[in-house]
């Protein structure tokens, strides 16, 4: 499967000033400031992991026109505002060039040249198009097939790229609203613009696979406002909850995350009323376990939604055979869906790999959760024998020997060396430096099971089956006392990573400890030194904590896992400081990504780098970091739940609130918070709390719950 971080060779850079990225579903475009697309460069317009365009150029009477502003109207459109280039001995010029570019299934781009001259003037539009129908990573990574020559098809007002390797089939059609002179690849318009007058052409992208033409979202002659992105967006918009305080930047900064993750969200063709949430934009535009299942638990308390349908179409693609080639198993939820190659019943069309050890215990614990918030008691009812399948996969398939862990060891050189979340090639390390032998138990995967098998608990509370409830109650009972003996370690303090094939103590410093507060697993006597060692100097960045120790042999504050800040890594962490009572150090951390983001545009990205804030006074960008991200842009709100402490549990008539605001707040109200079906209302002033829109059936409890029990 992708590793994109294996790869030795120079990685373009991406998000710079100069780029403008545009996303809508498994659909983006890249382009530079201008709107043109270069070939040597990690731009184009892809759809479902290929790049179906990969040169657009526009050029004005034989000459490129000069860029004067950018500006994306929305995750999915943005407008170029160009002019021609002066003419010799001149300082303006008349004539104003407007890109209007649409991506959705394809792409449209309206071209309006303005006349704001006093006579008519003469103009040669030349657009030159290339596609080479390279894969998305080939692409990422600079690896350009040069001898890649698709067929071409130049005639009436169309230009048709085809290609053909095997089975698979690629092609593209783009049309334009306008006569055009059609030489190969370069359609050229000669027109004259009257003096206050304008002239404009439509150019249509439609991608074809396996000579199947996709409709694009966006088609000339229709008005844009009506297409489905946009109706999709605005929906959204109208839902997410209000905010207001007196802290201007938080503001911000959870409004661009609620965008990002509006952006974000895609939808299955089979199941078009479903959103599910792709990783991150633009390299992971399509459906990751993990990623959808931690990204939709941090931003419950914006749309619960969004974890019903990734739940949903995660059991769809629930594993249920044993393959090696994919590391599916039965039970198993997956890791990735990648489009591209053979296509199957799947978002459309994609093929399914399944090495993760913690996207099935995360499933469990999210259903978990929603059933805490009360939503759509039926339906989440209906998901149980998916929970109880996963279930079984962890009792049996999870734990390879029997030890009660759930380890993971690929079947295949094929599949990912290392399936926690960490899961670069040298993510998982000995302090010393040294890489562990599979198969491998994570702290943080046994934290997921221990939560799981809680929430399966719950379940069986509630329907009175108290056969099952001490079952499981029993099971997460005995996989705690085992942890805290296992894989703490003694002459250190902290937990380790995991536990190696020899069951060996992974013994570095790293941040997945912090998992396990959030989960609940760590006894109460080690909580406190799991706490000092996450918020000592070798750890906490002054911006975040560092997913591996400043002290460990390996460790680079500019690498992907060892070293580096990850903001969804630290809003779990924080979640797990305050559930456990360390208010102070979660509003450290939490305080710590707000001032990141700051720096950033209010946005935070998929990661950044470990370099300490006294030594570097802003945060160091990860080159070719996903932005946005799908958990970095649910991490504020999992940060905003966190200090409201909020823990609602629907089902038994409870919710626990007990808002803590960090200095420098002392104003924060929360407008249509969704609880039970009801828009809820939370408002803080100087430590008074007031709560409207909570049903008369539901009590507040106004002090924050105890971390180691439901109730």
């Amino acid at each position: 499967m992708a590793e994109p971080w294996t790869y030795a060779g120079e990685v373009p850079m991406l998000g710079t000033a100069g780029t403008i990225t545009l996303v809508e579903g498994s659909a983006f475009a890249i382009s530079g400031r201008s709107g043109d697309m270069a070939p040597n460069l990690p731009q184009g317009v892809f759809f479902r992991d290929t790049r179906f365009l990969s040169r657009f150029e526009l050029r004005v009477n034989g000459q490129i026109p000069e860029s004067l502003e950018a500006e994306p109207l929305d995750p999915f459109s943005a407008t170029f505002a160009l002019r021609t280039r002066p003419r010799p001995g001149q300082a303006d010029s008349p004539l104003l060039l407007f890109r209007n570019r649409y991506v959705g299934r394809g792409m449209r781009e309206d071209i309006v040249i303005r006349n704001y001259g006093d006579e008519p003037s003469y103009c040669s539009v030349e657009l030159l198009l290339e596609s080479d129908f390279a894969g998305l990573f080939d692409v990422k990574e600079g690896r350009f097939d040069t001898d890649t020559t698709p067929e071409l098809e130049s005639g009436g007002n169309d230009i048709v790229f085809r290609y053909q390797r095997g089975l698979t089939r690629r092609g593209v059609r783009i049309s334009f609203s306008q006569p055009a002179q059609l030489a190969a690849n370069l359609a050229t318009f000669e027109i004259i613009v009257p003096p206050q007058e304008r002239w404009e052409v439509c150019v249509q992208l439609a991608p074809i696979i396996d000579n199947e033409e996709i409709e694009p979202r966006h088609l000339c002659g229709q008005p844009v406002d009506h297409a489905t992105p946009r109706a999709r967006l605005a929906k959204w918009r109208s839902q997410v909850p209000a905010l207001d305080t007196d802290y201007p930047h938080l503001k911000s900064i959870v409004a661009r995350s609620a965008e990002d993750l509006g952006a974000l969200r895609i939808f299955d063709p089979d199941y078009p009323e479903r959103a599910v949430v792709a990783a991150g934009a633009p390299w992971f535009m399509t459906l990751f376990g993990r990623d959808s299942l931690l990204t939709s638990w941090m931003a419950l308390l914006v749309d619960p939604d969004l974890a019903l349908g990734v739940l949903q179409t995660l059991a769809r693609f629930q594993g249920t055979d044993v393959d090696p080639l994919t590391d599916e198993e039965p039970g198993k939820i997956l890791h990735e869906m990648r489009f591209g190659g053979a296509s199957s019943l799947s978002l459309g069309g994609g093929q399914v790999y399944y090495g993760t050890a913690d996207a099935t215990p995360l499933f469990v614990m999210l259903l978990g959760e929603l059933r805490r918030w009360g939503l759509a008691p039926e339906l989440v009812d209906s998901l149980l024998p998916h929970a109880d399948r996963a279930l079984e996969w962890i009792e049996f398939h999870g734990d390879r020997d029997g030890d009660g862990y759930v380890e993971y060891q690929r079947a295949s050189d094929r599949g990912l060396a290392n399936q926690g979340w960490k899961d670069s090639w040298d993510g998982v390390r000995f302090e010393d430096g040294r890489l562990p032998r599979a198969p491998i138990a994570l702290a943080e995967v046994q934290a997921y099971v221990y939560a799981a098998y809680l929430a399966r608990a719950y379940f069986a509370l509630e329907a009175q089956d108290m056969k099952a409830h001490e079952k499981f109650r029993a099971k997460a009972i005995e996989l705690k006392t085992a942890f805290n003996r296992d894989f703490w370690v003694e002459d250190k303090g902290w937990f380790a990573m995991g536990l190696d094939g020899d069951k060996n103590q992974i013994d570095a410093l790293a941040s997945n400890m912090g998992h396990c507060l959030w989960t609940g697993i760590v006894d109460t006597d080690k909580a406190p030194l799991v706490a000092k060692r996450l918020m000592s100097p070798e750890m906490f960045s002054g911006w975040g904590i560092r997913t591996l120790s400043e002290r460990a042999v390996g460790y680079n504050p500019m690498s992907y896992h060892c070293g580096s800040v990850w903001p969804h890594d630290n809003a779990l962490i924080a979640a797990g400081l305050m559930r456990y009572g360390f208010v102070d150090e979660a509003v450290r951390v939490i305080m710590g990504l707000f001032s990141a983001a700051e720096f950033q545009g209010h946005r935070l990205p998929e990661l950044f780098g470990g370099l300490a804030r006294d030594d570097v006074p802003f945060p160091v960008a990860y080159p070719s970091s996903c932005s946005p991200q799908a958990w970095a842009a649910a991490s504020p709100l999992l940060c905003l739940r966190t200090l409201l402490r909020l823990d609602p549990w629907l089902p038994h008539g409870k919710v626990w609130l007990n808002p803590v605001l960090p200095p420098g707040i002392g104003y924060l109200k929360v407008e249509g918070i969704p609880l039970g079906g009801r828009g809820v209302t939370v408002e803080v002033t100087d430590g008074h709390t007031n709560v409207e829109g909570l049903s008369p059936e539901v009590e507040l409890i106004e002090q924050p719950r105890h971390p180691l029990t439901a109730a």
